[in-house]
Order: structure tokens, then sequence, then C-alpha cells
């Protein structure tokens, strides 16, 4: 008798283990598309059997484990952050592309076309003043152009500067939640982190990944250290490390002390962590803050393209009409110049350039003195510049065309690139997430099978349970009645 009561126990000891599994295998299917989340399994392991020792045998669940994969996780991180990066420098680029027009039916290639041709009237004509004023209105028209290239410039870096700010309030937003859920963990005294919380942090951490490049550990505690560049802390127990954004100018002993602020990246003890955040869109967003827009419209220690064209430009234009004469005399009338602009700092040429609205057509002056004198010597230079062969009138040994067009070749290059970039990170991320969802994912296929082996094992648990019900009933039966 006692012997079926033992195995009586045993049968029900393993519906229940059984049972265990089956809400174990539920919650996987349940939770197959939850972002973070990972296979979850309930082992089943042997109790001591030893009849001698009173110790029946049977069956019961061991500890609840995860198939989750930590280096996968991390792979997919880096991957993600690698994605983030090139993902919004192309972007960024694209805005940077598209002020730069290279079809020369607009903006700066047109208005220079349209300058040279009208040089070119002019000197045909050197005494017609509507050929004179012709040149002073495409020099308008050219001055404007300079100036919607430099104005579009400057939006695109207030626009990079917002970003910036959203971006690092990203950050910390994200940062924060994973450190609400570690002050949870240290608050419970568990040690570990349950099923759902292990998903939320681990989905959090993904999220994050796409922003900066970071390390994150778990702890013995449980909790989850976070590292922006493997050194610079975010997170450590309960205790969040906020990083902060700012526009910093030129120091006052800078080449261009009145030039356009650099984005300067801080950590939450104030140090300066601009140059090692590299990856991901903040990375990338500091990148083009930093660099590709000042090699365009200047910072503290350069001009940029845009404004050394407009200035070498205009310089040449009023060097031209300055050496040229209105008439021979006696004495010599000499010419004026015909661009204006800001020259106290070079990183504002382009957007102050201007056309001098004092200058009238009878002051430009078309007499080369040379020798030999021409008398249309000067609109014959400036109609030159279109395809020159002086030193002169280049800038950096090329036609000020050709120079737009490096502008324009160098922003398209950087964007091709920087899509070529992200067309391989996306494939590379997603081979990263297929490689995880093999290691740690939910395949319902997998959990049906299961489900199927252990309904099989409760039936035939309870078949033997209603056959020791029947054994233990005619036990009794025959025993004799007192």
């Amino acid at each position: 008798m006692a012997n079926l009561l033992a195995v009586l126990s045993n049968s029900a000891g393993a519906l229940n283990a059984y049972d265990q599994v089956l809400q174990v295998t539920q919650n996987n299917v349940a939770n197959a598309s939850t972002p973070g989340y990972a296979e979850q399994s309930l082992p089943l392991q042997a109790m001591a059997f030893d009849p001698s020792m009173g110790l029946p045998g049977g069956v019961q669940t061991g500890q609840l484990q995860s198939a989750r994969d930590e280096y996968a996780e991390q792979a997919v991180r880096q991957q993600n952050t690698a994605l983030g990066s090139s993902q919004q420098l192309a972007t960024s680029l694209q805005s940077l592309q598209s002020i730069f027009d290279i079809s020369g039916n607009t903006g700066i290639p047109l208005a220079l076309n349209q300058f040279f041709t009208s040089a070119s009237a002019w000197a045909q004509n050197p005494d017609d003043t509507s050929c004179r004023q012709a040149v002073i209105n495409r020099a308008g028209d050219l001055a404007q152009s300079f100036n919607s290239a430099a104005n579009q410039l400057q939006t695109l870096a207030q626009n990079t500067q917002t970003q910036l700010q959203s971006t690092v309030d990203q950050v910390n937003q994200l940062v924060g939640q994973i450190a609400t859920y570690n002050r949870t963990l240290m608050e419970s005294g568990r040690g570990a982190k349950d099923m759902g919380m292990d998903a939320q942090v681990h989905s959090t951490l993904e999220e994050l990944s796409q922003y900066v490049n970071f390390t994150a550990t778990e702890q013995p505690d449980g909790t989850t250290t976070i590292l922006l560049n493997g050194s610079t802390p975010l997170l450590i127990g309960g205790q969040q490390y906020a990083i902060s954004v700012q526009m910093v100018g030129p120091p006052a002993d800078a080449a261009n002390p009145s030039g356009p602020p650099a984005a300067q990246l801080t950590a939450a003890d104030g140090t300066d962590i601009t140059a090692q955040t590299t990856e991901g869109q903040l990375g990338a967003l500091l990148n083009m803050s930093n660099s590709v827009l000042p090699s365009y419209m200047g910072d503290a220690n350069q001009a940029g393209s845009l404004n050394e064209m407009a200035q070498q430009f205009a310089d040449r234009v009023n060097g031209l009409l300055t050496s040229g004469n209105l008439s021979d005399g006696p004495p010599p009338v000499p010419g004026v110049p015909l661009f204006d602009y800001d020259a106290t700092d070079s990183t504002d040429v382009a957007a102050t350039l201007t056309v001098d609205p004092a200058v009238t057509p009878d002051q430009l002056a078309a007499i080369d003195p040379g020798p030999p004198e021409a008398s249309n010597g000067i609109p014959l230079t400036l109609s030159g510049m279109a395809t020159p062969t002086n030193d002169d009138d280049m800038i950096d040994g090329v036609s000020y065309s050709e120079f737009y067009g490096q502008m324009a070749a160098n922003a398209g290059s950087q964007l091709q690139a920087a899509q070529n970039n992200q067309q391989v990170d996306q494939s590379l991320l997603a081979q990263a997430r297929n490689q995880r969802q093999q290691l740690s994912g939910v395949s319902l296929d997998q959990e049906a099978m299961t489900l199927v082996e252990f309904q099989r094992a409760y039936e035939a648990t309870a078949r033997m349970i209603t056959v020791l019900d029947q054994l233990t009933l005619d036990t009794i039966n025959i025993l004799p009645t007192s």
C-alpha cells in the first residue's frame, strides 16, 4: 500500500512539473514577437530514488533558463550603431548636396555663367551703358546666389544643432529607463532580473545602440552598467550620469574669433568627450557639425570653401575694375570696385557679399592701361575668367566654375559613400539579428513540438494515476474487514 501511495505521489509531482513546463511554453509563444524577449526553458530533473532511504524518486523542475546569448546581443548592438551612423550621415549629406546644384540651371553656377556672358557683351560694346548696367545686375544676382547658399548652410547647421540636442536628450532618456530598472531590482533584493524586465532592458539597450557606441555589462547583483565609448560612465547601479551638448564659440586667439561655434559633448563631470564620440547617430551629427559643414562655411581655423570662393572672386573683379580707367584723361580716371563684403570675418564673406549700391554704370572701367592699352581690356579679362589661362583668374589652380563643381562633387561623393555604407550596414544588421534569432529567439515549431511532447506525457501520467487509483481501490477491497 505504501508503494502505491509513493507512486501516486510521484505521478502527481510529475503532472505539476509538466504543468510548469507548459506554462513556460505558453509564455514563449505569447512573447514570440516581444522586443528583447529570449526563449525560456524549464529543464526537468530526476529526484533521488532509494527506497531504503525513503527516497521515492520522481521528477521535478530545475531553474528557469534563458536562451539569451550576450555575444549575439552585442553583435546586434554594434551593427545597429554602425547603421545609425551611416543612416544619419546619409540624411544630413542629402540636405547638404541639395544646396549645391551642378546642373547650371540655378544658383551660383547659373549666376556665374550669366555674369561672364554680360562681361563678354560689355567687351563688344565697352561704352554701352546698358551693357555696363547688365554687368552690375548680373553681379548682384551672383552675390545673392552666394548669400542664398550661405543662408542654406547656416540653416542646415542650425538643424544639425537641434538634432544634436534631441539625440542627447534621447540618449539620456533611454539610459534613465534602464536606471529605473536597476533601482527596481536593487530595491527588490532579488539579485536577478525577471524575464519580463530582462526583455525590457535588452530592448532598451538595442534602441540606445543606434544613437551611441557603448558597452553594457550585467553586474553580480543583476544591475546593468553602461559606459559610453567603453570608458565614460552613463549608468552605474541606480546612478545615471547624463551627457550634455553645447555650442562653443572660437577662442579669442583663433584665426577666426567671430566664426561659427563648434559642438561640444561633455560627460556628467564636465569632461569634453567630443573627440571620442564618433559612432552612432550622435557621432555622425558631431562630425557633420564640426567637420563637414565647417569645410564649406568655415570655423575658428578656416574660412570655408564657399567663403574662399566668394572672397577671391570679389577681390579679383574689384582688382580688375580698379586697375582699369574710365578715360585716358589727362589725368586718367580710375574705375571703382563693384563688390563689397564684411572683411572683418572671413567666415561671413558669402553671407554678406553684395554689390555696392552707389556704383553706377558710368563708373565701371573698361580701359586696360596696359601696356598695351586696350579700350575693352577689363571686360575681356572678366569674360575670360570663365575659361582662364592666367593663374590670377583662377582659384586653387582651377576656374571658379570648376572650384564650385569640386565643392558639389565632394558633397556628392561623401553622400554616395554614406549611402553605400548604409546598405552594407543594413545587411550586416539583418544578419546579426537573424543569428540572434537562431540562438535565442522563439521557434514556434519547436514550441509546438514541446506542447505535443508534454501533452502526451501529461496524458500518460494521468493514465498512470487512473490505474493507480483502480489498484488502490482493489487493494482496499481485498483487505479483510473487522
